[in-house]
């Protein structure tokens, strides 16, 4: 009988998993650790990932399964060059969680600008008025940048314009709607939002030059990737004002190290890696995942293939 083995999520059972995988064992567990991984996948055909598991080269080199299926957009958790040598199956599921992203963005870019967070803090410490909050301004005299203009950053940019704001600005090299040059983006936009993979060396996007670009009293919003910002910049961008406030929902390492925060707590927003949530999504986002693995199991190519095992060098 087959095996897929479901790694690093939080879902309360596989019941959904079961009824697609029918005729299958399903194993699961949380795969923190290289150790965890091989132990959990040994005797698997295919592996069912979230974001947390790391399919480092040494790892891949020790599984059993030569498939994995990323339960999600991102697939930088996997050493994908070393995947293609040793002739793995590497999918994805790009197409959910548009609509839970973007409306997750744009409420942590209201969040921010309307100060709600700082708000609901003054006002449980007995606190009246708000002088403490200004300056606020309304969405039609601001100028938002979006980096990375896929599905998601084009639908925040469409919810961006529908709230009023006065101008959307993006930065896409691989979309030519997207033109602005990230410089001038980060100079002009009073709220930027990222929506990226990232460089493929895995390096940071915003380090500390980009940062230090950004218009003083900005809005940086990360509902992206972790390793889109460089943490340590970004403590140090906080204190100076650029950004003024930062909203994130991806960090690196998750869960986040906040005591690099520690003096600039207040001008932070913050949700667990939840953008991407809602019931509705998390069962689209499974049923996809399953049939992913269930397509591998019966000989057929996945839907969205990264990695095909005959380009294994």
């Amino acid at each position: 009988m087959p095996t897929v083995a479901i790694l690093g999520t939080r879902y309360p059972d596989f019941s959904i998993e079961q009824e697609i995988l029918e005729g299958v064992t399903i194993v699961g567990g949380a795969g923190d650790t290289p150790h965890d991984i091989v132990d959990l996948t040994n005797g698997a055909d295919v592996v069912i990932a979230g974001s947390r598991p790391r399919f480092t080269a040494g790892v891949l080199e020790r599984m059993t399964p030569r498939a994995i299926v990323r339960s999600g957009i991102g697939v930088d958790s996997i050493d994908i060059n070393h995947a293609r040598r040793l002739g793995f199956w590497v999918a994805y599921v790009p197409d959910y969680g548009t609509e839970a992203v973007a409306f997750h963005t744009l409420s942590l870019v209201l969040a921010a600008m309307r100060r709600l967070p700082q708000s609901d803090r003054l006002v449980k410490q007995g606190s009246w008025g708000f002088a403490e909050l200004r300056p606020m301004h309304l969405p039609s005299t601001l100028i938002a940048g979006v980096i990375g203009y896929g599905r998601i950053g084009q639908r925040v940019a469409h919810l961006l314009r529908s709230v009023g704001f006065g101008s959307v600005i993006a930065h896409d090299p691989y979309q030519a709607e997207a033109e602005t040059d990230l410089g001038a983006l980060l100079a002009t936009a009073d709220v930027v939002t990222l929506h990226a993979p990232g460089p493929d060396d895995g390096s940071a996007l915003l380090g500390e030059s980009e940062l230090a670009a950004m218009k003083e009293g900005s809005i940086l919003v990360n509902t992206a990737r972790g390793t889109l910002v460089d943490a340590s910049a970004l403590a140090a961008g906080l204190a100076q004002r650029r950004p003024r406030f930062a909203a994130l929902d991806v960090f690196s390492p998750e869960p986040p190290n906040l005591s690099l925060f520690a003096g600039v707590k207040d001008q932070l927003i913050l949700s667990p890696h939840t953008a991407w949530y809602t019931e509705e999504t998390q069962s689209d986002l499974r049923a996809k995942s399953a049939w992913e693995a269930r397509r591998i199991i019966e000989g057929e190519e996945p839907l969205h293939p990264v990695v095909r095992p005959e380009e294994a060098s």
